[in-house]
C-alpha cells in the first residue's frame, strides 16, 4: 500500500468536500488538479474515482440533514411525515430531467467533454451568470422596496424599523430575496424546473449545484432554499451516478478492486465526508449573509487561468 497515493487520494477528498457544495464546479477541479496530482492508477479507475468518491460527500448531506429527510423519525407527527414525503417527491421529481438525459449521454460527455476547454468555457459563463442573476435580484428587490415605501406614504429610501430579536428569521432579509422562503413553499413544478436547470451540470465545469442554485433563484427561491434544496437533489443524483460509474468500470471496463484501489477509494470517500460536513456548514451560514456574486468572480479567474495554462503556457512548456 503506497501512502503517497493515499495522500493524493486524501487530497482529491479536500478538493471534492469543498467544490461539491460550493457552486464552482467539482468535476472540473478534480480534472484541473489531475494535471498535476496524479493518481497512479488506471485511466478506466481515474475515471470511475472521480465520480465515486461523491459518496463521502452525499453521505455528509445525509448525516446533516437526517432528521429533515426522514419521514420515519420519531418526533415527527403525521403533518411531519406527510411533508418529509411530499418533500422526497419533489426530490425525485426533480432528479428525473438530468437521468432522463445524462445516463444516454454519459459515455459521449466523457469522450468528448471532459477537456480543458470545455471545463474554462463553463467556469466562465456560469461565472457571468451568477454575477448578472445576482445583480438582477438586487435591483429588483430595490424597485420592490421603494414601491412599498410609497405605497404606504414613506419616502423612497427610508429605513424601516428594525426587526425585533424573536423575528430574526431563517433568512436575512436585506441580502436575501425570494417568494419561496421555505422548502414548503417550494411546488412541484418548481421543483421539476430546476431539475431542468441541473441538466446543465452535465457539462463538466458547470457545476450540479451552482446549475441548480442559478435556476432555484430565476424561480423565486432565496438562496438559503435554492442551496439546500440544492443538496437534497444531490442525495439521488449522486448516488445514481456512482452506481452506474461502478457497474460500467466492474462489468464494462474490465476493472478490479485490490487492495490499493480500496484504500484509495475509502481515504477519498471518508475525507471528502468530513471536508462536507464543513463545507455545507459554512455556505448555509453564508447563503443568509453574502449573495454568490463572489463565487462568479472566482470562476471567471479561474476559467481564465485554465485556458491559460492549457493553451498558452503547457505548449510552450513553461509548466
Amino acid at each position: 500500500m503506497d501512502i503517497i497515493e493515499l495522500l493524493k487520494s486524501a487530497f482529491l477528498g479536500v478538493v471534492e468536500g469543498i467544490t461539491e457544495w460550493l457552486p464552482i464546479s467539482s468535476t472540473g477541479h478534480l480534472i484541473l488538479v489531475d494535471e498535476f496530482v496524479k493518481l497512479n492508477v488506471t485511466p478506466e479507475f481515474w475515471n470511475m474515482f472521480q465520480v465515486v468518491i461523491q459518496l463521502g460527500a452525499i453521505l455528509a448531506v445525509c448525516v446533516l440533514f437526517f432528521h429533515e429527510l426522514n419521514p420515519f423519525s420519531p418526533s415527527k407527527g403525521k403533518t411531519g411525515r406527510r411533508d418529509t414525503w411530499k418533500l422526497w417527491g419533489k426530490i425525485v421529481l426533480g432528479c428525473i430531467p438530468a437521468a432522463v438525459v445524462g445516463i444516454p449521454l454519459d459515455d459521449f460527455m466523457e469522450e468528448h467533454l471532459y477537456n480543458s476547454v470545455v471545463v474554462a468555457a463553463a467556469l466562465i459563463v456560469y461565472g457571468i451568470a451568477f454575477i448578472v442573476i445576482e445583480n438582477w435580484r438586487a435591483s429588483r428587490r430595490r424597485r420592490m422596496i421603494e414601491s412599498d415605501e410609497l405605497a404606504v406614504g414613506r419616502p423612497a429610501g427610508a429605513h424601516f424599523a428594525p426587526r425585533p430579536a424573536d423575528a430574526a428569521a431563517t433568512v436575512d432579509e436585506d441580502t436575501d430575496f425570494g417568494s419561496i422562503t421555505t422548502l414548503e413553499d417550494l411546488s412541484f413544478k418548481t421543483a421539476f424546473g430546476i431539475g431542468c436547470f441541473q441538466i446543465l451540470s452535465l457539462i463538466p465545469g458547470t457545476s450540479r449545484s451552482g446549475s441548480t442554485i442559478i435556476g432555484g433563484l430565476l424561480l423565486g427561491c432565496t438562496r438559503a432554499v435554492a442551496s439546500k434544496f440544492t443538496f437534497f437533489l444531490a442525495v439521488p443524483v449522486m448516488f445514481g451516478a456512482s452506481a452506474l460509474k461502478l457497474v460500467k468500470y466492474v462489468l464494462f471496463d474490465g476493472g478490479t478492486f485490490g487492495t490499493n484501489e480500496l484504500a484509495i477509494m475509502a481515504v477519498g470517500c471518508l475525507t471528502a465526508f468530513v471536508v462536507s460536513l464543513i463545507a455545507i456548514r459554512w455556505l448555509m451560514n453564508f447563503v443568509r449573509r453574502h449573495d454568490f456574486k463572489g463565487f462568479g468572480v472566482y470562476r471567471i479567474i479561474l476559467g481564465v487561468l485554465v485556458l491559460l495554462y492549457f493553451l498558452v503556457l503547457r505548449p510552450m512548456g513553461i509548466l
